[in-house]
């Protein structure tokens, strides 16, 4: 028995070295144990032929950068998505952006936003915020992406630049028209902007003032809910400047001025009906405000609100000529408000406080706005104060003066 065993234990053995090809180390009793550097060399051979065998395995980790489904990744699912769904994504962040870098940052995000945000329906939904525009960054770059935006239809955009050019760069035939696209398109500012050229005669001479065209147009800007226009025209009608006198009717859209002025304030800041001073008025005995001058509401000035927030094509006109020292040109002056920034366009263009004398505004709207946030506490009579010309230009009737009525540009 016992020999039957060796010889079968040894005819394992040289069973074993004839098929793996090596011969291992034996124990006293003739058991084979394999070497461990022979076994890793065949394995590597094992491995080497079966990568001969499928060529294109080896190089499996460089393919699978270029290929995502190789490593389980799964595409990227913007490139699917449809131009007309990125446009309109697109329109809605314009038309609610807060400032030009909200859009500015979408932009620079890829290359097929940067294209698609050039889109004319993209640039049509502009808002206002987003196209305001410092006097400091303006740039043929900012003036051509207006002009585009202008040219997309956008009305916000037509009359910020027609401001621009007709105040600031003096091209008074491109931006009268820009702003005249932009009150076809029943824009109240640039119906209100464009009455005031009217009423002033701006870019010409005193003679092509046309008092019933101002009219016409702050009419229009009203009927919008323009309060700027409201005031206006409600002075218009009160002293018949344009239009058939009609103090009723004028006093009814001064107290409708007066009324949309308080709410717009009042909406946009519930907790201000707290506040006390809004509703009362103490008028210096001086000045006359008409029938219920008591009443801030039946006044020519209206309650004492916070001021508006500037238009940003008016801030930049203000910051423009701050940066030019406040002169606009060799003896010309800037409306005294300090949120209109409105130039003249011609020596004694505008028109002056009578009782003072050392304002003067460009409309009967950035009087009241002045008169109730400053003016109202520098204002001194005089008997008499003479211009620059030597020429006496004051009336004494506490109003800011008209030519050739109780009212007279200075």
């Amino acid at each position: 028995v016992v020999g039957v065993c060796l010889f079968y234990f040894t005819f394992l053995s040289l069973h074993t070295e004839s098929v793996c090809g090596y011969k291992g180390m034996r124990t006293r009793r003739g058991f084979c144990y394999p070497n461990p550097k022979v076994n890793m060399c065949r394995e590597n051979k094992i491995v080497k032929r079966r990568r001969d065998d499928f060529p294109g395995v080896g190089d499996h980790r460089k393919r699978s950068r270029l290929s995502p489904g190789v490593t389980g990744h799964h595409p990227d699912l913007f490139d699917s998505l449809p131009d007309d769904l990125v446009v309109s994504i697109l329109c809605k962040l314009t038309s609610s952006a807060a400032s030009p870098a909200d859009f500015v940052n979408v932009l620079i995000t890829c290359k097929r936003l940067n294209g698609l945000g050039c889109h004319s329906l993209v640039l049509s939904k502009a808002s206002q915020k987003m196209l305001t525009v410092k006097a400091q960054n303006w740039s043929d770059s900012a003036q051509r992406f207006l002009k585009q935006c202008a040219d997309a239809g956008n009305v916000e955009a037509c009359y910020t630049l027609g401001m621009i050019r007709f105040y600031c760069l003096q091209n008074r035939g491109s931006g009268a028209s820009l702003m005249a696209k932009a009150a076809i398109s029943s824009h109240a500012p640039s119906l209100y902007s464009l009455a005031v050229i009217q009423f002033n005669g701006s870019g010409g001479s005193k003679n092509d003032k046309d008092l019933r065209a101002g009219v016409a147009l702050c009419a229009r800007a009203a009927f919008l809910g323009h309060i700027d226009a409201l005031r206006e025209l409600g002075h218009c009608l009160q002293d018949g400047y344009g239009v058939k006198q009609n103090i009723a009717e004028g006093r009814r859209f001064l107290v409708q001025a007066n009324a949309r002025e308080l709410a717009a304030v009042l909406s946009m800041t519930p907790s201000a009906l707290t506040a006390g001073g809004w509703l009362t008025w103490n008028p210096l005995p001086h000045h006359r405000h008409g029938a219920g001058s008591g009443c801030p509401l039946l006044s020519d000035f209206g309650c004492n609100v916070p001021a508006p927030e500037a238009h940003p094509a008016n801030q930049f006109l203000t910051e423009w000529f701050a940066s030019k020292g406040g002169v606009p040109g060799s003896g010309l002056r800037l409306c005294s408000h300090a949120g209109c920034g409105r130039p003249e366009s011609r020596r004694h263009e505008f028109r002056r406080c009578s009782v003072c004398g050392t304002v003067n505004y460009c409309s009967r709207a950035c009087q009241a706005l002045d008169w109730k946030m400053r003016h109202k506490a520098e204002c001194t009579p005089v008997e008499r104060w003479i211009d620059e010309d030597g020429e006496n230009d004051g009336n004494g009737n506490g109003e800011m003066g008209e030519e050739g009525q109780n009212m007279g540009e200075s």
